[in-house]
C-alpha cells in the first residue's frame, strides 16, 4: 500500500480540510473553501434574488474549485511515471505555496484569499482519493459519511470484518475533519488570516511522509 493510502496521511490531510473550511468561513465572508454544495446554493439564491454581487461572491471559489480538479489531473497525466519527484509530492508543493501566500491576504481581498483555498482544496481532493483502497474525500464529509454508514449496515446483516474496518476508516477520517474544523474555529478568532498557516505545516509533513513514493 502506498504511503498516500494510509489512514495516517489521510487522517492529517482530513484534519487539515475541516481546518480550511473553518478557516474560510469565520474569518474570509462566510464562503466554504471545501463545499462547493454550499457555495452552489448560496450564489444561486443571491442570482434569484438579483444580489448579483453576493452570487459572483460565491461563484468564483467554485469556479476556482474546478480548476483546480482539471489542473491536478494535467499533472498526474504528466508526471506520474516521473520517479524524480511523485506527482503527489509536486501537487503538494503548490498547495503549500498558495497557502503561504493566503496568510498574507489582508481582509479586503477575501474574494481571492477564497478562490486559491479551493484551488488547492480542490487539488487535494483530487490527488489523495483512496484511504487503504477505500474511495474517501479528505475535504468533505457527506461521501465519507455515506460510505460508512452503508458499511455498518452489510457488517450488522453479514457480520463481515472487512465491512466493519472500511466503516471504521469512514468515520475515523470524518472524526479528524471535525477536530481539524474545530480547531481551526478557536484558531481563528487568534491568528486571525494566519491560522492557514497551520493547513500548510501540516502539509509540509505530508509531503515529507511521501519521501520514501518519489
Amino acid at each position: 500500500m502506498q504511503t498516500s493510502e494510509s489512514f495516517r496521511l489521510s487522517a492529517i490531510l482530513s484534519f487539515s480540510g475541516g481546518l480550511q473550511d473553518a478557516y474560510t468561513y469565520n474569518i474570509r465572508d462566510h464562503v466554504f473553501a471545501n463545499a462547493q454544495t454550499g457555495n452552489v446554493v448560496l450564489m444561486s439564491q443571491n442570482f434569484m434574488t438579483g444580489n448579483w454581487r453576493s452570487g459572483i461572491h460565491y461563484m468564483f471559489p467554485l469556479l476556482s474549485f474546478a480548476v483546480g480538479v482539471f489542473l491536478t489531473e494535467q499533472i498526474e497525466f504528466r508526471y506520474k511515471e516521473d520517479r524524480r519527484i511523485h506527482w503527489r509530492q509536486r501537487v503538494l508543493l503548490i498547495e503549500i505555496l498558495l497557502l503561504g501566500i493566503v496568510g498574507f491576504i489582508p481582509a479586503e481581498f477575501n474574494v481571492a484569499a477564497n478562490m486559491l483555498v479551493s484551488f488547492t482544496c480542490a487539488m487535494q481532493v483530487q490527488a489523495f482519493r483512496k484511504v487503504h483502497g477505500y474511495g474517501y474525500a479528505s475535504t468533505m464529509c457527506i461521501g465519507n459519511l455515506r460510505s460508512g454508514t452503508e458499511s455498518i449496515s452489510h457488517y450488522l446483516r453479514s457480520r463481515d470484518r472487512m465491512s466493519l474496518m472500511k466503516a471504521c476508516h469512514f468515520f475515523g477520517i470524518i472524526l479528524f475533519f471535525a477536530v481539524g474544523a474545530g480547531v481551526g474555529g478557536v484558531l481563528s478568532q487568534r491568528l486571525s488570516v494566519r491560522t492557514i498557516w497551520v493547513s500548510l505545516l501540516l502539509l509540509m509533513a505530508v509531503t515529507l511522509m511521501m519521501i520514501k513514493e518519489s
